[in-house]
């Protein structure tokens, strides 16, 4: 039976061909999301080991309240004391040590726009120009290090793409408006010249403390120890030494630490890249089962032949799971090796939506061998085991009848009853995972996919019901445009209903997981633009270029040097711990209520005015969580581990969609004496005339050198804050499109087996009158009206699916883009006629005579 099924396979390549597509591409996403991540996890050990190469011990900040890898002023580590080095050095197993600054600096270009690529950090250390260089991570490429005020160098990444070299200016933006510094060097850092889109800014120990208004103050402190001594006792020796904000490691621990951090992030892309991966094998399962049902069917009499020549049931079932799993194990081949070349796509396409990671040499574990291969010959001998046993069903007597067709199971007349528990039972899954609390994460996640995966097996269980009045309703137009052919294959998907509704099946779940992701992101900016209506009231909003990062203070002061300008208040974001919990923390200017309209349940937009050293405001959620009203004390603890004391002003009900305000509130004033480095995430303008093209003029003018910040209208405000929906979004899409186009295969492998099938019907049409043009429509046609089933299956799950999901997170508006739902329809009918253009040729090249004699 080995035999058999070899030679069979080898004699139906295309079929196996066409059956293998959907898990070459299965696999290829689980291979090439393993290659990638493992690859940016090796570039980042690699930085991280070189860095610390020469340092046995290293102390940093320690945030209170966080983990301070955030160097935004919310979760920042808080610097270090200078007089702390001193100290360090006094110590007997120190023979070396150097304080350094790291921060934040963006660079700007010719064009006068900051540098910057994907999303990636700009980055700002200091180096000591002169003296022994062991603790400097950093490798001089060409020039010299920057040794007083006006110099920099910067990262051989920018040099090489922006095309700068040693003794051009370049601009720089530390704290405050941009400076022009001349380029003394290039560098790498870690010995790679490039981390991913990062950009890198380069100064003088002295000079970066006072850029970085941190004179008397460290970043970090490394040692070198003495002979005779470990890293380990060295530590021992400064931690009785070291101030509650501060904290050492070994260079080792410390190396393995950054790598951890970094890793940490690396998991979450990973795991988001193998839910896609898992998406696309889901619906690789529902092709590879239709394909081979069509197969199996189609060679009754082959397994009935064999049957009568002595083949018992096992063998049988032994001889098709063979076949599978011999598909199933070239496809994984190709798709781990097709996987390579994926690495490198995803990692284009996070680059385009703005995640610029750094690359290293490219790694190929062998657990991304192993678990590839082990995926794809599951999923494709799970697919074929029904289909499998199907075939054991074949009589043996089929082997002499013309036409014989598979009985129908013993178990088919409960197939709708059994579709109809399977969606129940999967809702209800869905349910428990939703809404039952007192799960863990991963309990709830479980029961939410496997949920949603008995979900769009029921409704493709149920689907071969619903087919023939879906096709009849659905294939009406094409009986009016396509005639005769119109109305042939109009009966040719409801011909097979249980065919039809599993190619159709394998679309659905691609829909329907667009229209869910659609549905939330829709609900999402409608509600985000009702809450801006709401509280904006203000002319203009100052954000930063990129929409999300915060702005120096002093682009608002030099907004308030305009003539006309009547109001400008910020709002800062922190980080705090109250009450056992970590919370955000805000800091408002005394006239915010002037621009920003909030409903207050206890207090009066007087509150922020009054709120000076110890006042504070709350949410009424976060008031009613913790029982607090007007006049309740509130202890915050800042990430340097000061503890502020306050009193409770007022309580705010904020719109659906939020408000630029934290759990907790307080004044500009007490902020800025207690974060580092306070910015503005929003600030608002008013000007004398409101919103007029000269006063737009004159506020762009007055931030001309802050090119790291905008001014915007409301409107302008609101389509920018958008934005990062909209790249979610489309991210979104364009990981699931792989499982479209698996589906899409799904429908080409139908149409295909079905040319097969009916040759000899094909023929009969030619001989009858039928041109190669209606031929070719009427595969065209039958292709669209299946791809219209998928899709009218496919939408209403997905909004049942996004009602329910938006449910559970107590979604504050649900909204249905009836526009983006009819592109969806449209996309489905262009997905039929490409899925078709194949099949319809091959269709429509059949030899008349040869089709008339073929069996």
């Amino acid at each position: 039976m080995i035999a058999v099924a070899l030679k069979g396979l080898a004699r139906r390549k295309l079929r196996a061909a066409l059956t293998a597509l959907a898990i070459v591409l299965g696999v290829a996403m689980i291979s090439g999301t393993y290659i990638l991540t493992d690859t940016i996890k090796s570039a980042f050990g690699t930085v991280f080991t070189q860095v610390y190469r020469h340092t046995d011990v290293v102390i940093t900040g320690k945030s209170a309240i966080g983990s301070g890898k955030e160097r935004n002023g919310a979760a920042a580590a808080p610097s270090l004391p200078e007089s702390l080095l001193a100290a360090v050095r006094a110590l007997p197993g120190v023979a070396q040590t150097e304080g350094g600054i790291s921060d934040t600096a963006q660079l700007v270009g010719r064009n006068g726009k900051v540098i910057s690529s994907g999303g990636a950090p700009s980055l700002a250390f200091s180096v000591h120009a002169t003296g022994n260089q062991r603790f400097n991570p950093l490798q001089l490429v060409a020039g010299a290090w920057p040794s007083g005020p006006g110099e920099v160098a910067i990262d051989a990444n920018t040099a090489e793409t922006k095309h700068y070299a040693v003794g051009e200016t370049i601009g720089v933006i530390a704290r405050g408006a941009e400076q022009r510094l001349r380029i003394t060097g290039i560098a790498k850092i870690g010995g790679v010249s490039s981390l991913g889109g990062a950009t890198m800014a380069i100064f003088d120990f002295p000079v970066a403390q006072r850029l970085f208004h941190k004179v008397g103050r460290l970043d970090s402190i490394s040692i070198a120890d003495r002979p005779g001594y470990t890293p380990a006792q060295v530590v021992r020796e400064i931690r009785p030494i070291l101030p509650p904000s501060a904290q050492v490691r070994t260079g080792a621990a410390e190396a393995q630490h950054a790598t951890s951090n970094t890793n940490g992030f690396l998991e979450i892309i990973q795991d988001f890249l193998l839910a896609f991966a898992g998406v696309a094998l889901f619906v690789g399962g529902f092709v590879i089962a239709n394909t081979l049902s069509i197969t199996i069917a189609q060679r009754t009499r082959e397994l009935a032949t064999l049957r009568t020549l002595g083949a018992t049931r096992r063998q049988v079932l032994r001889s098709v799971l063979l076949e599978a799993c011999l598909i199933g194990l070239l496809a994984s081949i190709v798709g781990l090796f097709l996987g390579l070349g994926l690495a490198k796509g995803l990692n284009s396409l996070f680059v385009s939506f703005g995640i610029d990671l750094p690359q290293a040499s490219t790694v190929f574990a062998t657990r991304t061998i192993v678990v590839s291969l082990a995926v794809g010959v599951l999923i494709t001998v799970l697919a074929a085991l029904r289909p499998a046993l199907r075939a054991t069903h074949v009589p043996p007597i089929a082997a002499v009848r013309e036409g014989a067709l598979l009985p129908p199971s013993r178990f088919a007349r409960f197939g709708t009853p059994v579709a109809l528990l399977t969606i129940l039972g999967a809702v209800a899954l869905m349910l428990i995972g939703l809404f039952v609390g007192g799960l863990s994460t991963g309990s709830r996640l479980l029961a939410i996919g496997v949920g949603a995966a008995g979900l769009f097996v029921g409704v493709a269980m149920l689907a071969k019901v619903l087919v023939p009045p879906l096709a009849s309703v659905l294939g009406w137009p094409a009986t009016r445009i396509g005639g005769a052919a119109g109305r042939l294959a109009r009966g040719n998907a409801m011909r097979n209903p249980t065919r039809t509704a599993s190619t159709a099946s394998a679309l659905m779940i691609g829909l329907a997981l667009v229209t869910l992701v659609s549905v939330l992101a829709t609900g999402l900016k409608s509600t985000f633009e009702s809450s801006v209506n709401q509280i904006f009231n203000a002319d203009y909003a100052l954000t930063a270029t990129n929409n999300f990062s915060p702005v120096s203070i002093a682009s608002a002061q030099a907004l308030r040097r305009v003539p006309g300008v009547q109001v400008v208040s910020g709002v800062r974001a922190g980080q705090g711990r109250a009450f056992g919990g970590e919370i955000n923390v805000s800091g408002v200017s005394p006239d915010i209520s002037r621009v920003i309209d909030v409903k207050w349940q206890h207090g009066s937009p007087a509150v922020p005015a009054e709120l000076g050293q110890s006042g504070a405001f709350v949410s009424k959620d976060y008031a009613k969580e913790l029982h607090l009203h007007v006049g309740s004390p509130i202890a915050v603890e800042t990430p340097a581990g000061r503890v502020m004391r306050l009193r409770l002003r007022g309580i705010f009900a904020p719109p659906k969609g939020g408000s630029p305000y934290g759990d907790v509130t307080i004044s500009t004033q007490r902020f800025d004496a207690e974060y580092e480095n306070p910015q503005n995430v929003f600030t608002f303008v008013n000007i004398a005339g409101g919103v007029t093209a000269a006063n737009t003029h004159r506020l762009e003018s007055a931030l001309a050198g802050f090119p790291d910040a905008k001014i915007q209208t409301e409107s302008q405000f609101k389509s920018s804050q958008e934005q990062g929906i909209d790249t979610l979004l489309n991210l979104l899409y364009v990981l699931l499109s792989l499982s479209i186009i698996i589906s899409l295969f799904g429908i080409v492998n139908t149409l295909v087996l079905t040319v097969f099938e009916r040759t000899r019907e094909l023929g009969m049409l030619r001989a009858v009158g039928m041109t190669r043009r209606q031929l070719r429509r009427m595969i065209r046609h039958e292709s669209i009206v299946t791809a219209l089933i998928g899709a009218a299956l496919g939408i209403p799950v997905g909004i049942v699916l996004a009602i329910m999901v938006g449910q559970a997170i107590e979604y504050p508006t649900f909204a249905i883009p009836v526009g983006t739902l009819v592109v969806f329809v449209i996309a489905a009918i262009i997905a039929g006629i490409l899925a078709a253009i194949f099949p319809a040729r091959r269709a429509a090249r059949l030899n008349v005579l040869e089709a008339l004699q073929y069996e």
